[in-house]
């Protein structure tokens, strides 16, 4: 291997959930990251949430790669997840937590490290050369636009807001240039540029909504993917010197430097996008003549990546974030979506029962229950809503609370019309359920409605039939549906099966549905057999079935056995 060789010029610095640092060279290949070190790992990080396996770092012919090697929260680099990633000097590697371990990778040797698409502070030092060959040309002022220079460079790593950052880096382009005010530019949602800081040479901030920035000058930038630096209007093309905005304001010189996110590797082929997302853009304007030396230039380059890479940070910050929010909000949902499901239902003298509900994602639109309506009858109900996740889980909460009408007494079939009148006056919600409710009495006398949900299966003396064929409409499909009910005579030890789609709908990998047949295979000859034994064959099945291929559908399942009271 050659003396450039990758391993004897990286290093990488951990940084601890306490801000302690501590740095360790690459001097082992592969060096692999994770919690314990029984598997051999070369760096070994205390904290229970990171897995044992979770990343390594390899050496091939274009430099180091990070792989992820299955930590269950991820491998992130600058907040972006990857599967593989070709490091750069700087990368952050993070692994999808917060309050934990921070890896940042560093090439010890400049020349070791690829060379940079766009001027970087490092970069403009090397070119700079040594300070007393910097000074021999330049003199003091140069010195003074370097220290501005270092100075704005240390933002990237204090703790100040990001808009302090920012005012502050706007400052020193102002600074290095003698403009007479500054302007950060950022896309709103929409997309549509508008101005989110301005500056004075003074210090001071501007109202931004007084100004009225050059869009030649702004669109030229944009369209060019470079900076656009005019010393001279009057020496301008005549579509940047005959702009509204510049003829009425006397501007004489105009900069206007786009902002561009990093850019970052594609996680399958390892290879890099040109251009990152624009980010926004650093305007200057003066009424009088510029002069920008090479140096000048180069600053103001320089300045834009160290604006662009604090403004593309926080963004993945802020992304982060948010996704981490919307997990918890989420977790948090499922739970108490689970809480308001029934658990370890009771069995009661004239029937036993068990049923069992799991989402396909955080929460789900299924919903069952079985609850005493009077001394006499018990009601049990499934419900399917239209959809998955959280939009389901609403509404499904908002029928459970509309069906806990049935335990003060509620007649059913009311109940039901009014949820169908309910949801179809609220068309916007754009959701409809489908339902079943039955009413067991101590007698064996079974009243049902149903809302287009599939028909409950009776397991009769180990014979299995659907309690109906005939069709029916959702609740909150059709406004002028009617709901009657139906009644049916049960004798003792007669089971029914009450399910969701998300049972016989379930796919193989040939994307074969287990439909009603396989529910129907799996009980029948069960005769005698305990509820909650027949809820596990049903369980076992479908995933025997499914082999492994990904949940569609929620999965619910209730099983109540009639049996003659005592």
């Amino acid at each position: 291997m050659s003396d450039q060789s990758p391993q004897a010029e990286a290093i990488v610095e951990i940084i601890a959930p306490d801000s302690s640092r501590e740095k360790v060279a690459l001097t082992q290949e592969p060096f692999n990251i994770g919690r314990g070190g029984e598997i051999d790992n070369t760096l070994q990080l205390d904290d229970g949430r990171i897995s044992r396996r979770c990343a390594t770092i390899v050496a091939d012919s274009a430099g180091y790669r990070l792989q992820d090697r299955g930590n269950r929260s991820g491998v992130f680099v600058n907040g972006a997840k990857v599967q593989q990633h070709l490091l750069r000097d700087g990368d952050t590697i993070t692994f999808g937590i917060e309050d934990s371990y921070r890896i940042v990778f560093h090439w010890a040797s400049a020349a070791a490290a690829p060379p940079p698409k766009q001027d970087s502070v490092a970069n403009l030092l090397t070119r700079i050369g040594s300070i007393s060959d910097f000074t021999s040309t330049t003199g003091s002022g140069g010195l003074n636009k370097l220290n501005l220079l270092l100075e704005a460079t240390s933002l990237l790593h204090s703790q100040l807001p990001l808009d302090s950052v920012l005012g502050t880096m706007l400052d020193h382009a102002i600074s290095v240039t003698h403009a007479d005010r500054g302007l950060l530019i950022e896309p709103d949602a929409s997309g549509a540029l508008r101005v989110h800081q301005a500056r004075s040479n003074k210090g001071e901030n501007l109202a931004p909504e007084n100004l009225n920035p050059s869009q030649t000058a702004i669109n030229q930038a944009i369209s060019k993917q470079s900076s656009v630096i005019t010393e001279d209007l009057n020496l301008a093309g005549i579509d940047l010197k005959a702009a509204a905005s510049i003829v009425v304001q006397g501007l004489r010189a105009v900069v206007a430097i786009p902002l561009y996110a990093s850019s970052r590797s594609t996680a399958d082929t390892g290879t890099e996008n040109e251009r990152g997302q624009l980010l926004g853009l650093i305007y200057l304007d003066s009424r009088r003549i510029a002069a920008f030396s090479a140096l000048d230039r180069q600053i103001l380059d320089a300045l834009a990546v160290q604006a662009a890479s604090i403004m593309d940070n926080a963004r993945l910050v802020e992304r982060e974030r948010e996704r981490q929010r919307l997990e918890q909000e989420l977790s948090i949902a499922r739970t108490i979506q689970q809480a308001l499901l029934p658990h370890g239902l009771t069995d009661y003298p004239h029937l036993a029962v068990t049923g069992a509900h799991y989402p396909c994602h955080e929460v789900g639109g299924d919903y069952f229950d079985v609850v005493p309506v009077s001394e006499d009858r018990t009601a049990i109900l499934i419900a399917d809503v239209s959809g998955k996740g959280l939009g389901a889980a609403l509404l499904t909460t908002m029928l459970q609370g509309a069906l806990s009408g049935l335990t003060m007494g509620a007649d059913p079939v009311k109940v039901f019309n009014h949820i169908n009148r309910f949801l179809c006056r609220h068309a916007e919600v754009g959701r409809y359920a489908t339902m079943f409710i039955g009413l067991l009495s101590k007698d064996g006398m079974f009243e049902y409605i149903k809302a287009g949900h599939p028909s409950p299966l009776l397991l009769r003396q180990g014979n299995v039939s659907e309690l109906y064929t005939e069709g029916s409409f959702p609740v909150g499909l059709i406004p002028e549906a009617d709901y009657t009910s139906a009644q049916l005579q049960l004798e003792p030890e007669d089971t029914l099966v009450l399910f969701s789609d998300g049972v016989t709908e379930a796919e193989n990998s040939a994307h074969d549905l287990f439909e009603v047949r396989g529910l129907s295979q799996v009980l029948a000859g069960r005769k005698n057999v305990p509820v909650e034994e027949l809820q596990q064959s049903v369980f076992d099945a479908v995933r025997d079935f499914t082999k492994g291929a990904e949940q569609s559908d929620d999965i619910t399942l209730l099983v109540v056995r009639y049996r003659e009271a005592a």
